[in-house]
């Protein structure tokens, strides 16, 4: 197993506030896995001195896209640094459903794969200057979610992970005492992907596991509700996607009250 990788491009703005002035550096970052080329999106606030929390962001089933970049810059700007990784590999991206069903299968159906393109993401993470080593964190979105859920259920030495609309997929049957990381599943309540019977198998798995784990239903909110171009995926593509701002905002306000509890 190989992994290198080289910095190649450098964005900053600057986000005001009163009392501060943040600057965000975001940079993409080739690697390879394998000889596979992968591209990774890195963004830290140059502005804080010091080691800090660093948290993976795993993008839904559409790809490594600027969705998934941006959440990584709202990251920063709460003072972590994020590293969006990229689960296909480089310019793999899905302008249709079709193909972002293959792609995700083509992770999803060996475990194996999945999980290295994982770890090697994390072990960029670790290389930071920024980073603190004891404080490592995961969210995901949809697949991403799927992805997190499983690395936490895998044993990953994880703080925690954060599982936003994601799937709940019980291929792991974790044994009791071996899940490591904190777990907090954020799921919309209408989404007709998530089936009661799902929700409650995950939640018996967890318990049987001993997990540390809380499980959040947010009435009215649909599949992908954190994202904003939800709405025209689901017109496009005649899918029940729909974004809802007001369930966005609480729940990446209830993943910063999670974060400040498992990182203090």
């Amino acid at each position: 197993m190989k992994i290198c990788c080289k910095l190649i491009t450098l964005i900053v703005f600057v986000v005001s506030s009163p009392m501060t002035i943040a600057e965000i550096k975001s940079t993409v970052i080739d690697y390879t896995i394998d000889g596979k080329p992968f591209q990774g999106y890195l963004s830290y606030d140059d502005k804080l001195t010091g080691k800090r929390p660093g948290v993976i962001v795993v993008h839904e089933w559409w790809g490594h896209n600027n969705y998934a970049r941006k959440r990584a810059e709202m990251l920063a700007e709460l003072g972590y640094t994020a590293f969006a990784l990229d689960m296909y590999g480089k310019g793999k991206l899905a302008d249709h459903p079709d193909n972002a069903q293959a792609y995700m299968q083509s992770v999803m159906s060996n475990m194996g794969v999945m999980e290295q393109r994982f770890n090697q993401a994390w072990t960029l993470l670790k290389q930071q200057p920024t980073v603190d080593l004891d404080k490592i964190a995961a969210i995901g979105y949809c697949f991403g979610g799927a992805v997190v859920l499983h690395m936490a259920k895998n044993g990953a030495d994880l703080a925690g992970v954060v599982s936003f609309h994601g799937s709940l997929s019980e291929k792991l049957q974790p044994k009791p005492n071996t899940v490591k990381a904190s777990v907090l599943v954020l799921n919309g309540a209408d989404d007709p992907f998530i089936t009661a019977e799902q929700i409650n198998n995950f939640k018996q798995t967890m318990k049987a596991a001993n997990a540390d784990f809380r499980f959040i239903n947010y009435p009215g909110a649909k599949h992908s509700f954190t994202n904003p171009g939800a709405d025209k995926f689901g017109q496009q593509f005649n899918m029940p996607l729909e974004y809802n701002e007001a369930v966005d905002k609480q729940s990446w306000e209830e993943m910063q009250g999670y974060f400040s509890k498992i990182f203090k």
